[in-house]
């Protein structure tokens, strides 16, 4: 058996030119993958979707507790058609629609018309 000195420079290359070879794939990953984005260009949000910028805070909270009520109680009824571990897993989703449903009516309850 050879005997191999210990060595500070742990790498998992074997030669220069694969660690030369990995950095220039990252480099080549990151080009196509991780596009630079500037912090000065001006987010512009889709179109397709979107909330009338007029529409007032209590109507917003409304439209949200209204939706999330409506999840709930679809992800209620589907639940009942499931048995076993897929039904507990639609029922803690409904649970957690029904917190965020909770928590929308109490900033509901706690809003004051300007």
């Amino acid at each position: 058996m050879k005997a191999t000195a210990p060595c500070d420079d742990v790498s998992p290359y074997e030669t220069p030119s694969s660690k030369k070879l990995n950095e220039a794939a990252d480099r080549a990953l990151d080009y196509y993958l991780k596009p630079v984005i500037p912090k000065d260009t001006p987010r512009k949000p889709s179109t397709l979707y979107s909330v009338a910028p007029e529409a007032d805070n209590e109507t917003l909270l409304v439209s949200a507790c209204e939706s999330l009520a409506a999840a709930s109680v679809m992800l209620s009824d589907f639940a009942g058609l499931l048995n076993g571990s897929q039904r507990n897993t639609v029922l803690g989703i409904q649970n957690s629609v029904m917190l965020g449903e909770l928590a929308v009516n109490r900033m509901l309850d706690n809003f004051v018309p300007t």
